[in-house]
């Protein structure tokens, strides 16, 4: 019997891992944890590290560190890739996401009201999510030395080889870890998963956010008329997970939404009522006694006879709808009191923890397909999944962020949404430029990267939506500005003071690259200094040289070589937050020794920045 257990046992003593090679089973390669195999073979606990209950995985504590690192990077802006460059609050940002998330943290620190992600779902295709987000599988094999001298792999292409859990959770951590860091206080995140990572994303946010703010939905992905993809020898799945994670424990609640639950409801009109259709909803809470609380109280109907009860509304919600002639009592007055709900009346309900009836993949790629003249993507998450997340969190001015864009469902729902309900929600997308398969429709097309399929469904998209709402078109914001991650605008000193030459001294003269530009510089110190990317800028000359007002004062700046004191002075009239000039732009010694008293004459409260 002991035997028996033994070796039912021992195959949780073997690990799916592919450096140390040890032995073989089943035909895989694994290796020992001989800690787990002394205590299967001893009939007392085996000394060694107090256990305690934990979530790990290699390289975690580098991923921790890859959130908290600092980067040397910035955003520089594209006007010519953009729609509405001058006017638009709304952002594309190509780049890779961690380090665009780095760059946005201080600027958008508690300001974002909703991030929605559709991260890789990990299913074990030839591609891999490292630091990079753009390493292909054989890239990866070979700088991790996983190939013999004969070029062979060492490791079959499998999730048992334990590199998928390990790489995913290593990408995903930092990026929820700052991503948090950019949420309102009421601010939630909600991330689309399938069952190969949704165990280890709940792991990873109880973490991140804490347990009792993490909560796990189920999204029905079935539509009329449409039938998911049948797995080989097993169900089919007809759901995916939606795990939300909110900011803050005490604003974990998320508001009704605009409901059509009554649209196929058998509308009348018995009583003549001038306000047209109507049907009747319950509003009972059972029909046991009442319990005592808010809503329990007693109710007569016109018979006599009298109800009490717990119900759906409260006795003062109750008494005004009686007198709006909104409580109907049926058999002649002599039932249950029920809600009369109007055929032109706008429903709201509360979400279950169901998400269902709300489009599939791949009616969204069907559509798509129409919108852009081509199936770029295989499964884009239908409109309508998001436009439920934004109802149920967002407000009608809320910032909206997706750094997972892909095709840019998020943009193409925020911009819906407002159409319909008059907002003025503004998104930021974030993509990495992932090239496309040379192969691939999307290339055969004209798109060489994800990015450019991305901006090109805004486009349409706005257009679309202006065209559909041509009475609300003007007010509504269909632009984006685009902007892409780069390297530092400022020249990097590589050697030491001990190292460094009267050359290279010489050459730091000017610390800014050689290739960047004015609008370069202007985003680089409206992260700095807070301004938010979408930022009115508008530019005037004076003396010949271009100065930038941000946000109306906020930031003023002039980034031309030979200033006087001319725009010195004009830019200290304006009484900006913060002002600021190249270090070489002062025209001369004059300039410089007047710059500070300038200041102090007709701004003493603005902040001055040398670059």
């Amino acid at each position: 019997m002991v035997c028996r257990t033994i070796s039912a046992e021992l195959p949780n003593c073997f690990l799916n891992v592919s450096r140390r090679l040890i032995t073989k089973w089943g035909g895989v390669k694994r290796s020992i944890d001989f800690d787990k195999l002394r205590q299967l073979l001893s009939s007392d606990i085996v000394e060694g590290n107090e256990e305690r209950y934990q979530f790990t995985w290699p390289d975690k504590r580098k991923a921790i560190l890859a959130a908290n690192a600092p980067i040397n990077a910035t955003l520089r802006p594209c006007p010519e890739e953009s729609v509405d460059f001058d006017t638009t609050q709304n952002l594309y940002i190509e780049g890779d996401n961690l380090d665009v998330l780095k760059c946005l943290k201080e600027t958008y620190l508690h300001k974002v009201k909703m991030i929605y992600i559709d991260p890789p779902y990990n299913t074990g295709n030839d591609f891999v999510y490292e630091d990079d987000f753009a390493e292909s599988a054989s890239e990866y094999l070979a700088n991790s030395g996983q190939f013999d001298e004969q070029g062979n792999r060492l490791v079959t292409n499998t999730e048992s080889n334990g590199r998928f859990h390990t790489d995913w959770l290593n990408m995903i951590y930092p990026r929820l870890k700052v991503a948090r860091d950019l949420l309102t206080e009421d601010g939630v995140i909600f991330i689309s998963i399938d069952d190969n990572e949704v165990e280890n994303l709940k792991k990873v946010c109880d973490e991140v956010f804490g347990e009792q703010c993490v909560e796990c939905y189920i999204w029905d992905v079935r539509e009329p008329g449409t039938m998911p993809k049948t797995a080989k020898l097993t169900v089919r799945k007809e759901h995916e997970y939606i795990i939300a994670c909110f900011r803050s424990q005490s604003c974990k609640r998320l508001k009704k939404y605009a409901s059509q639950k009554y649209i196929n409801a058998d509308w009348t009109n018995a009583d003549n009522d001038p306000r047209g259709a109507w049907m009747s909803a319950n509003i009972s809470r059972g029909s046991e006694g009442s319990t005592g609380g808010s809503k329990s109280f007693v109710i007569t109907n016109p018979a006599g006879i009298s109800f009490d009860r717990d119900w759906a509304v409260s006795k003062e919600e109750y008494e005004g709808l009686l007198a709006d002639g909104r409580i109907y009592f049926a058999d002649n007055g002599k039932g249950v009191p029920r809600r009369k709900i109007f055929k032109t009346d706008i429903v709201y309900s509360t979400q279950s923890s169901i998400f269902e009836g709300l489009s599939c993949s791949q009616t969204q790629a069907k559509e798509n397909k129409s919108l852009l003249g081509g199936s770029y993507f295989d499964f884009p998450k239908p409109i309508k999944l998001i436009i439920r997340f934004l109802q149920i969190i967002s407000d009608k001015d809320s910032i909206i962020l997706d750094f997972f864009s892909g095709s840019a469902t998020t943009a193409h729902a925020v911009m819906q949404l407002n159409a319909e309900d008059d907002g003025n929600r503004k998104f930021i997308m974030v993509q990495l430029p992932e090239l496309t398969d040379e192969n691939s429709e999307a290339y055969k097309a004209g798109y060489k990267n994800i990015c450019e399929i991305g901006k090109e469904r805004i486009r349409r998209a706005g257009t679309k939506i202006k065209e559909e709402n041509p009475e609300k078109a003007q007010h509504l914001d269909t632009g984006f500005r685009v902007l892409k991650l780069d390297s530092s605008n400022m020249k990097e000193v590589f050697f030491s003071p001990k190292e460094t030459t009267q050359q290279d001294l010489f050459a730091l003269v000017d610390n800014v690259k050689d290739d960047r530009t004015s609008g370069d510089l202007l985003f680089q110190v409206m992260l700095e200094l807070g301004a938010t990317l979408d930022s009115k800028i508008e530019e005037s000359e004076v003396d010949g040289k271009t100065i930038f007002n941000v946000g109306d004062g906020y930031l003023v700046a002039c980034f031309d070589p030979k200033v006087t004191d001319e725009v010195v002075t004009s830019i200290a009239k304006m009484q900006p937050t913060y002002a600021v000039l190249r270090d070489t732009s002062l025209a001369d010694d004059a300039t410089a020794t007047n710059f500070e008293q300038i200041f102090k004459t007709y701004a003493p409260n603005t902040t001055t920045k040398i670059l």
